[in-house]
């Protein structure tokens, strides 16, 4: 006897609107019972994570500043998805972007034109494109798996990144500390009130209803939507599929780029050997809860970004360790994507020698 899964013919579109709160629902359920197993009072931690973070202007700010990111990259990443190319190496794309966008505080820090930050957010948003065609490239030419070639290129942006700021580019009044010299005034992005807040949130915004816009509005989108559910139908309608992966990627790679210029530029003011707290994988999160729907997504990376905050707050209060955020967003991934799986798929027991038949006639 075995269980399989054996797709439904058709589909609750109702559950499949509903099925994100059901995650979200089983995911405080589960995390109560992960904090009363670690001995803590679960009604204090779930105010800790998701309501104390709201209650001051500071830590809205700070949500906002954790958002920004999550959004442009999961934005960029749900037309990855939505063309059934599997980027999931956003994480690289944004470190790449980071560092194409320092080089002129960094190596020109006397240019300080007011072109200086447009030619920050083009290079920064090049640079993650120039990584993110890589995969584009060996998955178009060779048939390479882009879910293999994406992710390694993630730990190659990231020890280009320790080698600069370790080496070529520390700050040489830096005291030895492996960093890079402050970016000047004319480097950084301009912010929105008081504290951290800076217009990468308004870029993310941006880069929302632009893609709602292609997608729901124009040809190019119908066409990633087609080739990524039936690729047959689409290159009988004369569709590329080449041409698909390659927007796919360098969209998304482009806005990962543009979202770790705008880490650097707006929130941190230098590079340092860590720049992300791993915005890129847990855009992947934000893209799946948003259901792939740009409109989705920012409120998915809204929640996401007071789980970052959240967590923090209970590090402070509570004493709690920092990887429970990280459990709390494997957690919620686990949820969607088991709630998604039953919705598309149903359960059905075969006996092994039935299987092995089916099997045989196949």
């Amino acid at each position: 006897m075995r269980i399989e899964l054996e797709k439904r013919a058709e589909h609750s579109q109702l559950m499949s609107v509903v099925s994100p709160l059901i995650a979200i629902g089983l995911t405080l359920v589960c995390g109560s019972i992960l904090f009363i197993s670690m001995g803590y009072n679960p009604t204090d931690a779930l105010y800790a994570y998701f309501i104390e973070p709201l209650t001051t202007r500071w830590s809205i700010e700070e949500l906002l500043v954790k958002a920004g990111p999550l959004v442009l990259i999961a934005v960029g990443l749900s037309v990855c998805f939505l063309s059934n190319s599997w980027n999931i190496g956003a994480e690289g794309q944004f470190t790449m972007g980071a560092l194409a966008g320092s080089v002129i505080p960094v190596l020109f820090h006397d240019f300080t034109s007011p072109l200086a930050l447009p030619v920050m957010v083009l290079m920064g948003a090049l640079g993650g494109m120039a990584w993110a065609s890589v995969p584009a490239f060996l998955k178009v030419r060779f048939g390479t798996n882009e879910i293999l070639t994406s992710l390694m290129l993630v730990y190659i942006a990231q020890y280009i990144l320790d080698f600069l700021v370790r080496g070529p580019w520390r700050d040489p009044e830096g005291f030895n500390f492996p960093e890079s010299r402050i970016f000047d005034a004319a480097h950084v992005l301009p912010k929105i009130g008081e504290g951290r807040l800076h217009i990468g949130m308004i870029f993310a915004i941006l880069a929302v209803l632009v893609v709602w816009w292609m997608l729901s509005r124009t040809l190019k989108g119908f066409e990633i939507k087609v080739m990524g559910e039936t690729p047959r139908a689409g290159r009988f309608a004369g569709f590329s599929s080449n041409g698909v992966v390659w927007f796919g990627f360098l969209v998304s790679g482009g806005l990962a780029g543009l979202a770790g210029m705008a880490e650097v530029s707006g929130s941190i003011e230098q590079l340092t050997p860590v720049i992300s707290p791993g915005y890129g994988f847990t855009a992947i999160i934000v893209a799946f809860l948003g259901r792939l729907n740009p409109i989705g997504i920012l409120f998915a990376g809204l929640l996401l970004g007071l789980s970052y905050i959240g967590g923090e707050t209970a590090q402070v209060s509570l004493g709690l360790t920092d990887k429970v955020t990280r459990v709390f967003q494997g957690m919620l991934l686990f949820f969607v994507l088991a709630c998604d799986a039953l919705i598309l798929y149903s359960f059905r027991f075969a006996s092994s020698a039935k299987s092995m038949k089916e099997a045989g006639n196949v």
